[in-house]
C-alpha cells in the first residue's frame, strides 16, 4: 500500500520546483560592452559628466535665478527694475536677496499705488495705448485706461509719453463712431450675379 502524501507537502513540492531553476549559477556578465567598445562607451559617459552636467546645471541655476525678473514682467510690476537689481546683487551674495525679490516680484504695491496711482509699470499703459491707437481695444477698455491715466495725472507729474496717450485716448474717444464698410460679397456670389446679368 502506497503511502498518502500530505496536500500541503505536495504543494510545497510543486513551489520548490519552480523556484529552483533560479537558484541554479548562471553566467554573469557585468556589462552588455566589452573591450573597446566598453573604454569608448565610459570615454563619451565622462565627457558628458565632465561638460554638459556642468553647463546644464548653470543653465538652471540662472534660469532659476532670472525668475523673479520675468515674473515681474509678466505682471508688468512698476517696480521691476529695481527686482532685477535685486536679482543681480543675490548673485554677488551668494544668492541671500533671491528670496526677497521672489516675494517682491508676487506683491501688489499698495503704497507705490497710493504715491504715484499706478500699479503697473510704465510699458503696460504703452502696450495698451498702441492697442488702442491700433483699434483692437473696445470702448470700454479705453475708457478705463483714460480713466487710469487720469488718476495718476491727478497724482503727480505724468510722463512725456503717458500724456500724448492722453490725449490720443481723448481723440479717439470724442470721434463719432466709424461706420463699418459692408464686406465684399464672396466670389461665389459674384460669379452667381454676372451671370444673372448676361442671361
Amino acid at each position: 500500500m502506497r503511502a498518502q502524501i500530505p496536500v500541503a507537502a505536495r504543494a510545497f513540492a510543486r513551489r520548490l520546483a519552480l523556484v529552483a531553476p533560479l537558484a541554479a549559477p548562471v553566467a554573469a556578465h557585468a556589462s552588455f560592452l566589452s573591450g573597446d567598445a566598453l573604454d569608448a562607451a565610459a570615454n563619451v559617459l565622462s565627457w558628458i559628466v565632465i561638460v554638459l552636467v556642468p553647463l546644464g546645471g548653470i543653465a538652471l541655476f540662472w534660469y532659476v535665478h532670472i525668475l523673479p525678473e520675468k515674473i515681474a514682467e509678466q505682471r508688468h510690476h512698476p517696480q521691476k527694475d529695481s527686482i532685477k537689481v535685486l536679482c543681480i546683487l543675490s548673485l554677488f551674495f551668494g544668492g541671500l536677496l533671491w528670496p526677497f525679490a521672489w516675494l517682491w516680484a508676487y506683491t501688489r504695491p499698495v503704497a507705490f499705488r497710493a504715491a504715484y496711482g499706478m500699479e503697473k509699470h510704465e510699458d503696460y499703459y504703452e502696450e495698451m495705448g498702441e492697442k488702442a491707437r491700433g483699434g483692437t481695444l473696445n470702448v470700454e477698455e479705453m475708457a478705463h485706461l483714460r480713466s487710469e491715466l487720469e488718476a495718476m495725472a491727478r497724482k503727480g507729474a505724468l510722463p512725456t509719453a503717458l500724456r500724448t496717450l492722453l490725449a490720443d485716448l481723448d481723440a479717439i474717444l470724442a470721434a463719432p463712431a466709424q461706420p463699418v464698410a459692408a464686406a465684399p460679397a464672396p466670389r461665389t456670389a459674384r460669379v452667381a450675379q454676372t451671370a444673372q446679368g448676361k442671361s
